[in-house]
């Protein structure tokens, strides 16, 4: 038995909604960041971007446990000297909740040229509207 090599061609993509509301940012993630690798499909290569586009709407209405809504820090550094900049979980949700979900997810996929390619397909809103309605998507339920 051969063993089979997609091809470009062969790579059949589909868009999801996943609605943000209520649930717990780390399963969300999982769930995401497997979508848009594509090893749900069972043609997976881990070569080639084979993953599906997702669209996560009501990103400000994301949770997480414990005492992480206080304690969790996210930081950026610019390269400069002293340009550090760190932000808790809370202040950034009221701020930018997309930036939460996208570091999330694209912290579950690989780093490397492929995950660029990757993160591309991850669309984030803040609210429950998004301008991917001509792509049809179907709901993902997490």
């Amino acid at each position: 038995m051969k063993t089979f090599a997609p091809k470009k061609q062969d790579i059949k993509r589909e868009w999801f909604v996943v609605d943000a509301a209520g649930q717990t940012l780390g399963r969300l993630s999982t769930r995401v960041a497997t979508m848009l690798r594509g090893k749900h499909k069972p043609t997976y290569a881990p070569h080639m971007d084979m993953g599906d586009y997702v669209v996560v709407i009501n990103a400000e209405k994301i949770k997480v446990t414990g005492l992480k809504a206080t304690q969790k820090t996210y930081w950026r550094h610019s390269g400069y000297l002293g340009s550090l900049k760190q932000e808790q979980f809370e202040k950034l949700l009221a701020r930018k909740p997309e930036e939460i979900i996208k570091h999330a997810v694209l912290g579950m996929i690989g780093h490397t040229k492929l995950s660029q390619e990757i993160g591309k397909k991850l669309k984030v809103y803040k609210g429950s509207e998004h301008p991917h309605g001509g792509q049809e998507p179907k709901e993902l339920r997490v």
